[in-house]
């Protein structure tokens, strides 16, 4: 279904506010980060907490962008050959354009919606039905009130099925979301307390989401969880629909499910038309097992062939939904999306990939594009011109399918038939100084790849989730007053996360300033690509000839360090931006009050140099007992910098805060605050409980397990003692990864298949021995060393540190593979 951009007015509510030339919508972006320069996309300027899609049409339009959608007055002179349609609102207006979509789909339309398992219920199913029929599935988990829209965008008459998550956070979005999916069938995975903030009740939330089904015909359920059931039941048209509601309790269900666990996973028995069919999954937890039956019963329930089901099944295993950066040999980084590869998919992998700036040099590696329903032609066509579009130095084909590619992309290309093929070749032609982009389908078996690609470091890893970094970011930033900006300390390696992916992410997130500690710090995000602002707080006059050449911003806190400056730009024609530091009682660094006339004497012999902010820092923030102390420091800085800010005739930042000082004193915002610890996911102050999210996961292995003797020692200077006879685990982490030797002798726990393994005699250089007495371990399985449980500050205050120690003393050689759901 082709919809002109004239037409809007038809489908909207609204007028076109300016028509230049009439344009065949194909994409539509609400972000202006990832549109994508062709006129024949569209881009719907959205209003949100923090940012503003108008704000970004001048940028679009000078990429190349032609087709807006906006819902405010807008001066069109600037834009002479865009067309534009105002609406009432952006967010309905994409809403709509996306029903009416919606209306010209002839295929069945799945939609999932539930607390947990949405995104691995679709991809399962869309891996077992398209082994027989075409299918569409939305990308990621595109379940919010404009993921949907985005995602019904891309329904084609080829598709047989579609399978569309939807998911809410608070009253009355469902009905939004219900009024342009209008599925055929339902899956209603489970209930749990993700965003019951949202809700009056566990039962009003279990309401709210089953309006998604009201028109469904047949629904799809688990019974255990009586809300689902009775929200179910109270939906209108009862006499319209099937209920399909299984149990894996209730043994006079139905459809009661049993299972029986084997040595290489689980048997599952499931009644459906007065007959029982077994079906064998390739794994034992619950969860994925109460997600493959919501899959299975519904493939049974559309008649696909029972063998078919089994022998796809055998090929269903857990997902890594996550966009993945990694260290890759000889100076790469790998974007690893090895999982599936369709059009839609691969165009939020493009847009990561994008957004990462490690190297220049940009290489895809993708396999054929399966079960699209597109002539091979047309769907290599469609992907020459996506390809086209970015800056791409190497396309990697692997398949049959993809050399059709070869007709149409004019880029360098190679094409190899099977990846055993490629790994051939890339024996003899590795990879250098690159950023590789990796994406296949699950049949080429990508993840062999990865292996060969990725940097071989030993198995402790430290995780960070990019989108939970995102999501405390905008915490912070929703408790400031509007126009504040933020500054982001990215010292300390980013606490321990790898600076230049840190601030990578932060510059997509559009922060405002970047802070280091010294000069190497800001040279390493330079040459990484990265430029934002960036404040050097530790100069010094050997490292000036660097913050020249790499225009990075000094703080200058002495009369000494101001002179020395000064004396090094004092021929420099362009001015140069400076950060004075003030000492208000700190004393650490800083001028004080009664240097504030030195001070103004050194700018006025020097008006080379600009100064880009004044700021201090506040000695006790975190702690309430001292927020007297903290309001004398507030008061004591402003009285100092507007003194400064009177003398220069200009008005330069003013910064006092830091995260916990954002969270206690909304007064003293000033014109930016920075952000540290909090980015992190730790709050200092505990006044946050359950807001922030813990952005790493910090695991390891287990090396080895042994069965000790009562009364045999374990360790250096023997200082474990087998009490009884125990079982030990050797596990992959020492104190030269940053495992503190004070977690020895039972001070530290760590996780090992769901319980907590206390540390056995005395931490070592590069591992550590843990009990596992009581724990079903082998050699090989993983180990949680901090997460959620046990959390950092937990560790921080078992050896009575703070959060700041444990992140930051994390050692380089521990990998960091850093990912985005």
């Amino acid at each position: 279904m082709k919809i002109e951009f004239s037409s809007l007015s038809n489908i909207l509510n609204g007028d076109t506010y300016q028509l230049r030339k009439d344009h065949t919508i194909e994409n539509i972006f609400i972000d202006s980060r990832n549109a994508i320069a062709n006129n024949k996309n569209l881009f719907v300027a959205i209003k949100g907490e923090r940012h503003d899609g108008h704000h970004f049409i001048d940028e679009l339009y000078s990429k190349g962008i032609r087709n807006f959608i906006i819902d405010q007055d807008f001066n069109l002179r600037n834009y002479p050959d865009a067309n534009f349609f105002k609406a009432h609102n952006s967010v309905d207006a994409l809403q709509a354009l996306a029903g009416h979509k919606r209306k010209s789909f002839n295929g069945l339309l799945i939609s999932i919606t539930g607390s947990n398992g949405k995104t691995i219920v679709k991809e399962w199913l869309g891996k077992l039905i398209e082994s027989v029929y075409s299918v569409y599935r939305s990308p990621r988990s595109f379940n919010s009130q404009v993921g949907v829209p985005l995602s019904l965008w891309h329904l084609n008459h080829y598709q047989d099925y579609a399978i569309i998550e939807a998911g809410i956070s608070k009253m009355g979005e469902m009905e939004k979301l219900e009024a342009i999916v209008k599925p055929n069938i339902g899956i209603y995975t489970n209930l749990g307390t993700a965003h019951d903030e949202g809700f009056p009740s566990l039962e009003e939330k279990a309401n709210q989401k089953a309006q998604l089904f009201k028109d469904a015909s047949t629904i799809i359920f688990c019974k255990d969880f009586p809300e689902i059931s009775n929200a179910l039941h109270n939906l209108p048209k009862l006499e319209e629909k099937e209920f399909i509601g299984w149990s894996f309790e209730d043994n006079t269900s139905n459809y009661f499910v049993e299972t029986e666990e084997r040595e290489n996973g689980t048997a599952i028995r499931i009644p459906y038309n007065e007959q029982f069919h077994i079906f064998h999954a390739p794994f034992k937890d619950y969860a994925s097992l109460e997600n493959i039956t919501h899959c299975l019963l519904l493939l049974l329930h559309q008649g696909l062939p029972i063998k078919v089901i089994q022998n796809t099944l055998n090929d269903i295993r857990p997902l890594n939904m996550r966009l993945e950066t990694k260290k890759g040999k000889n100076n790469t980084y790998l974007v690893d999306d090895s999982y599936n590869n369709d059009l839609v998919g691969l165009d939020t992998a493009l847009q990561f990939f994008a957004q990462q700036k490690q190297y220049q040099k940009r290489i895809i590696i993708l396999s054929d594009l399966l079960e699209t329903g597109l002539r091979s032609d047309v769907l290599y066509q469609q992907l020459s011109e996506r390809l086209a579009s970015e800056n791409i130095d190497l396309v990697i084909g692997i398949g049959k399918e993809i050399l059709t590619l070869e007709k149409f992309y004019e880029g360098k290309l190679k094409i190899f038939p099977d990846t055993v093929s490629f790994l051939e070749y890339e024996k003899g032609n590795p990879f250098q100084e690159a950023l590789i982009l990796i994406k296949g389908a699950r049949k080429f078996n990508f993840e062999s790849i990865v292996q060969r690609l990725e940097q071989k470091i030993h198995g402790t890893v430290l995780e960070i989730d990019l989108n939970k970094i995102t999501h405390n970011l905008n915490f912070y930033r929703s408790r400031l007053k509007p126009n504040v900006k933020t500054m982001v300390m990215v010292k300390a390696f980013a606490y321990g996360s790898s600076s230049h992916e840190i601030a990578n992410w932060l510059e997509f997130q559009n922060v405002d300033y970047l802070a280091v500690a010294y000069a190497d710090e800001g040279v390493v995000l330079r040459q990484h690509g990265i430029q934002l602002p960036i404040m050097v707080m530790n100069p010094d006059p050997r490292s000036f000839d660097l913050l020249h050449q790499y225009n990075l911003e000094p703080e200058l806190y002495s009369e000494s360090i101001f002179k020395d400056y000064a004396n090094y730009t004092r021929n420099q024609n362009n001015p140069l931006k400076i950060h004075l530091k003030l000492d208000t009682g700190m004393h650490r660094l800083g001028f004080e009050s009664n240097e504030i006339l030195i001070l103004k004497d050194l700018l006025k012999q020097n008006t080379q140099l600009k100064v880009a902010s004044i700021f201090s820092h506040l000695a006790a923030s975190d702690e309430a007992l001292h927020n007297g102390f903290s309001a004398q420091q507030a008061m004591s800085f402003k009285k100092s910098a507007d003194e400064i800010v009177d003398f220069l005739g200009y008005k330069p930042l003013l910064h006092l805060l830091n995260s916990p000082g954002i969270s206690r004193f909304p007064d003293y915002q000033f014109d930016m605050v920075r952000l540290g610890i909090g980015l992190y996911g730790v709050d200092p102050t505990g006044l946050h409980a359950g807001q922030l999210k813990s952005v790493s996961i910090l695991k390891t292995v287990i090396s080895q397990v042994k069965h000790i003797k009562k009364g045999e020692t374990i360790g250096y200077a023997r200082k474990g003692f087998a009490n009884e006879d125990i079982k030990t685990a050797t596990i992959s982490i020492g104190y030269a990864d940053g495992f503190n030797r004070k977690f020895s002798q039972g001070v530290g726990k760590v996780k090992i298949n769901g319980k907590l393994a206390p540390v056995i005699g005395n931490v070592c250089m590069d591992m550590t021995m843990v009990d596992v007495s009581d724990i079903d371990c082998n050699a090989g399985d993983e180990v949680i060393v901090f997460g959620d449980d046990p959390n950092i500050s937990d560790m921080a205050r078992a050896i009575e540190t703070i959060p700041y120690e444990i992140l930051t003393n994390i050692s380089e050689r521990v990998k960091r593979v850093f990912y985005a759901e």
